[in-house]
C-alpha cells in the first residue's frame, strides 16, 4: 500500500509517499480501505517528535473514514464493504489501516468519505473534554478559542445544539463571521479586540482553550463561580500565570486531556457514548462537518504545512488514490 512515512523528526519535508506492507487486522480488529483521512495538530506534533521517542519510519494520522476490507478474529460488528470512519493512534496517512472494532462508527447516510473523515478526532476530544470532563450543561455559557480550528467549529455546534450559550475567539473577521452562522452569540476577533473586555459581564461557566500562554489570567478572570477551564493544546504559551485567590473565591477547576495516549478501553466507551449522543444530530444535519480543503495523500506535507499556517477554516483532509 501507500503511505506517508515521517523520515526523520523536522518539518513538513520529511514526510515522504513511500510503499508499505498492507497491515493485518488482529482480533478485534477490522481492515478499512481507507478513502480520505484528517490533518490534526497532533500529527504535526508527532512528525516534530513531540511525543518522546523519534517518530522516524512512523505513519502519522488520527482518523479516517473508508470501508470495511477484512475483519480479524472474533471482530463481529461490522461487515465488509460496511463504510466506516475510526478515530486511530495513529497510521491514518496510508491506503489501509488496521483498527480495534469499537473505535468505528457508521459513516452516516448524508456524509461523504471526506466529510465523516473530518468528525472523529474532532468530535471526541469534544466529547469527552466539554461534556465529559468539563460538564458543559444546558443553559450554561461555554468560551471556545480557536473557534475557526476543527476543534472549534465542532465544540460551538455541538454546544449549541445542546442547549448552551457560545462565545468565540478567533483570528479574523472572517473566520468569526463563520463561527457565528455555525451558532456562537458573538465571535471576537482577538486581532482586534480584547476577548476579556467584550466578555467580562458575561460570566463563563466553561473555557475550552488550545492557546494558553497569556491567555490564562484572563480566563480565569471571565470564569464564573464553580467555572471550568479545559486545556487541549498549549499554542501560545505552556507555562501560564495563574493568581491562586481567584481560584479559590470561585472554585474554579482547571484541567487539560490529551486523546491520542488514552487506552483502547476509554477509547471504545467514548465512542460508544459518541454514536449514542452526536451521531444522532449528524444523522439530522443539527451538526455539519466543516472542510475547508482536500489534498490528496501525496500532498500531505502541504496538507500540513497549511495547517500550520492557521489560515484554514475547519478540516484540512487527505484523499486517497481511487
Amino acid at each position: 500500500m501507500k503511505a506517508i512515512i515521517i523520515t526523520q523528526p523536522g518539518d513538513s519535508s520529511v514526510l515522504q509517499l513511500q510503499e508499505q506492507p498492507t497491515p493485518k487486522p488482529q482480533a478485534g480488529q477490522v481492515l478499512i480501505r481507507v478513502r480520505a483521512a484528517g490533518v490534526n495538530r497532533s500529527d504535526i506534533h508527532q512528525r516534530q517528535g513531540g511525543y518522546g521517542a523519534s517518530p522516524a519510519g512512523q505513519i502519522p494520522g488520527l482518523e479516517v473514514a473508508g470501508t470495511v476490507e477484512q475483519c480479524g478474529p472474533g471482530a463481529t460488528r461490522w461487515q465488509v464493504g460496511q463504510a466506516v470512519c475510526a478515530l486511530i493512534r495513529d497510521g491514518g496517512y496510508a491506503e489501509y489501516v488496521a483498527v480495534d472494532e469499537r473505535h468505528c462508527l457508521p459513516v452516516p447516510t448524508n456524509l461523504d468519505f471526506v466529510q465523516a473523515a473530518s468528525l472523529p478526532e474532532t468530535v471526541m476530544t469534544v466529547w469527552s473534554t466539554v461534556f465529559g470532563w468539563g460538564h458543559l450543561s444546558a443553559g450554561e455559557t461555554l468560551l471556545v478559542h480557536g473557534g475557526s480550528s476543527g476543534i472549534g467549529v465542532t465544540a460551538i455546534q455541538l454546544a449549541k445544539a445542546f442547549g448552551a450559550k457560545v462565545y468565540a475567539t478567533a483570528g479574523s473577521d472572517e473566520k468569526c463571521v463563520v463561527c457565528e452562522q455555525l451558532g456562537a452569540v458573538r465571535c471576537i476577533n482577538y486581532k482586534r479586540e480584547d476577548f476579556e473586555e467584550v466578555l467580562s459581564n458575561i460570566g463563563i461557566n466553561v473555557i475550552l482553550d488550545m492557546v494558553g500562554g497569556s491567555y490564562t489570567p484572563k480566563n480565569l478572570r471571565l470564569l464564573a463561580m464553580d467555572g471550568r477551564l479545559m486545556f487541549i493544546n498549549s499554542m501560545k504559551g505552556a507555562d501560564s500565570q495563574i493568581h491562586i485567590p481567584t481560584l479559590m473565591k470561585k472554585r474554579i477547576t482547571i484541567s487539560g486531556s490529551m486523546l491520542k495516549p488514552r487506552d483502547a478501553e476509554f477509547k471504545a466507551a467514548l465512542t460508544a457514548a459518541v454514536e449514542e449522543h452526536v451521531w444522532p444530530l449528524v444523522a439530522s444535519g443539527q451538526f455539519k462537518p466543516v472542510v475547508y480543503r482536500t489534498f490528496p495523500l501525496a500532498e500531505a506535507a502541504n496538507a500540513q504545512t497549511l495547517l500550520e499556517s492557521s489560515e484554514h477554516i475547519g478540516k484540512i483532509i487527505l484523499k486517497m488514490p481511487n
